[in-house]
Parts: C-alpha cells; structure tokens; sequence
C-alpha cells in the first residue's frame, strides 16, 4: 500500500512536548511524515534549541531561521529544498495565518502544486495593518482547510468570514506518558521535599507576567488562613516584583521560584495539590488555550481558572472558574480547595476523566488522522 506522504512544519515543534501527537501519527503504517522544526527559537523565557528524542519512523529536517524575537517577521531559511513539486501529498501548516513564516510556507506550496492547510489559535478579532493582512488573505484563500483548537478561536474567526465550511475543531494534547499522576502520597511529599516545600502546594506555571495574573494571585494569597507553600514555574519581567513579595511576607521557606525545562515540569506537577491560571484579558491579548490547565488535569491536579479567554471552555465542570479581576473571589476559592481534602480530590478527579475524554492523546490522533483522509478526498 502506497504511503500518504506529510510535511508537516512549524516552529513550536522545537519543543518536544508539542510534537507528540507528531510521534503518534508517524506510528500509523499509512503515514510517511517529514516534521521540519527550527534549530532554535529565542522564545519568551529563554532561547530554546531543537529537543530531541526523536523517533525512528519520523523524517526530521531542522532549519535556520531569522527574526525569532519578532514573530510576525520570523521566517524559515532553506524551504526551497524541502517543500518541492511531487515531495508530499500535502502540508499540515503550524504558523499563524497572518505572519510571514505562514505565508512563506503557503506560498512555496501553492508554487510546487501541494494542498496545506493550517492550525490557528488568534481569538481576538484583529484587522491586520499590511503586509500582515494580505499574509492572512492570501494563506487563507488557497488553504484546504483551517484548523482550530479552541472554542473562542473559532467564534471570533467565523465572524471575520473565515468560511465554516473549511473549519476543523482540534484540541492540543499532551504526552500521555510523561503528565499523570502521582502513584501515591509519599511520591508528592518525595517531590515537595526536593524543592525544599511541605504541605498544600500551590502551582503557578508560566510568564511571571501581569498577563497570566500574577498581580492578582499575589495579593489574593495574603488573604489566606490555610497554611500552604506556592511553586511558581516560570520566569518573565515581574519576578523581581514577586521576590519582593515574598521577601516582605517572609515566605522565603514557603515560595519557590523555578524556571524549569519542559521535561522537567511533569514530575514537578504530581507534586502539586492545585494549579491556578489567573491569567488576565489585555487589549492585545486573552487567554488562547490554557495548556497548563490540561496538564494538571492529566496529572489529577485540581484547577482554578479565570474567565479569560479559552480557560472557562477548557476548564467546563471539571475545575473552579473565578472572574479574573476579583482578588476577593480567588482568596475564597482557593481557601476553599485547601481547606477541604475531599472537595479538591473530587475535583481533581473530575479533571482527570475531563482529561481523559477530550484531550488524551489517542482523541487528538484519531481528529487529526480524519483530517489527514479529507486533504486526499
């Protein structure tokens, strides 16, 4: 049986938690896959080089690229050679429309005659200044299809005449194998000594940033009669201002600050008893996703989310969601989770099944591998 041949490309394959559905559908004997991934991207934390493992069934191509630091300039270098007339049946596109990398890649396959079509999470209704709005047009007219991971993208998109009929709903995943829970109580506390904590541990993950609300969990912890520890995984310009924060409430034996690898992060979340995402609406910006929230569900962690954005589609009955700007609601909610062990652990498990029904990774594949057939039909 001849192969379906895909290239599929996009610069956050340089990670390799966010190609492992990638993994799982080269594993498929009707697939032959060629990812391309940047050797290196200067991302918001640090600058990040291609991670391996890699898999044996999985062409890898890893190109140069310029303008990393500024996304909607950031483009690939040498596509000539990989994107050639006849090369692939079509092109799964991982870049936004309206940037020039998305336009670069569509471009060079309209050119060699191969169909794409693409993944796009923008959830804020944005008119483009040119060249960024003629990228978008021209990335979308000759698409086969558009793809979506989240509720809000596609009700904002619709509304901007992207056309329904060329939508597809596709959640992001997670490694099953590397975000689940942890196998009983002594492996936490094994977990919460080696970061120097005890107790309750609450988890922050991401940008120390006023974005992901890092001003309003501050605060909102000060109100809190439980004891507990915090564990904020991250780094970003306002880690100074929470390193004050701690210093003044001497909390120095209860707050860690870690910027921690991506392989490292799983075994820090079984360690956690809830994971907050206070994440707050800009005028540029609101929550797309939420990843954070589907690996403490995976990991049978307990969430409180905001009303941001994606958060409150992703989260559903499986987790409290708390109007974002509202310190007061957040000390009650999460005093509410420390204070009562049966409620947190019902609603961890709640996350777990939510996790289990719409986000594991054999879900994921299964979207993706109905995809694949209609790029042929």
């Amino acid at each position: 049986m001849k192969k379906i041949r895909v290239l599929t490309i996009g610069h956050s394959y340089v990670v390799a938690a966010n190609r492992t559905f990638i993994h799982e559908l080269a594993n498929d004997p009707r697939f032959e896959i060629t990812m391309v991934a940047p050797e290196k991207m200067d991302a918001a934390l640090r600058s990040i080089e291609y991670e391996k493992p890699e898999i044996n069934n999985l062409r890898i191509i890893t190109l140069a690229v310029r303008f990393t630091k500024k996304i909607h300039f950031f483009m690939y270098r040498g596509l000539d050679e990989v994107i050639k007339p006849g090369a692939y049946d079509f092109i799964h596109l991982w870049e936004e429309p309206y940037i020039f990398s998305g336009y670069q890649i569509a471009k060079k396959a309209k050119r060699a005659g191969i169909p794409y079509f693409f993944v796009t999470y923008q959830n804020l209704n944005k008119r483009y200044p040119f060249p960024f709005s003629y990228f978008e047009r021209y990335v979308l007219k000759h698409c086969k299809f558009w793809v979506t991971g989240a509720k809000l993208v596609r009700e904002t998109l619709l509304k901007r005449d992207y056309p329904a009929t060329k939508n597809k709903m596709i959640p992001l995943s997670i490694n099953d194998n590397i975000f689940y829970p942890a196998k009983d109580a002594a492996e936490k506390e094994s977990i919460k000594r080696e970061l120097g904590l005890s107790g309750k541990l609450i988890c922050f993950l991401g940008r120390i940033v006023s974005d992901k609300g890092i001003d309003i969990l501050l605060p909102a912890l000060e109100n809190i009669k439980e004891p507990f520890s915090l564990l904020i995984l991250g780094a970003g310009p306002e880690q100074e201002k929470v390193e004050l924060w701690v210093s003044r409430h001497r909390l120095q034996d209860r707050v860690k600050i870690l910027l921690a690898k991506h392989h490292e992060v799983p075994r820090f979340l079984r360690a956690c008893d809830i994971v907050v995402a206070p994440s707050q609406t800009m005028s540029n910006w609101v929550e797309q996703f939420g990843r954070m929230l589907v690996e403490a569900f995976a990991s049978e962690v307990a969430v409180i989310g905001s009303t941001s954005g994606e958060i409150p589609h992703v989260i559903g009955d499986a987790g409290l969601v708390v109007n974002e700007k509202d310190i007061n609601a957040w000390t009650k909610a999460i005093s509410k989770l420390l204070s009562d062990d049966q409620f947190r652990m019902d609603l961890a498990a709640k996350g777990r099944a939510r996790y289990l029904e719409h986000f594991q990774m054999s879900e994921v594949t299964r979207l993706y591998i109905e995809l694949y057939q209609s790029m042929l039909k």
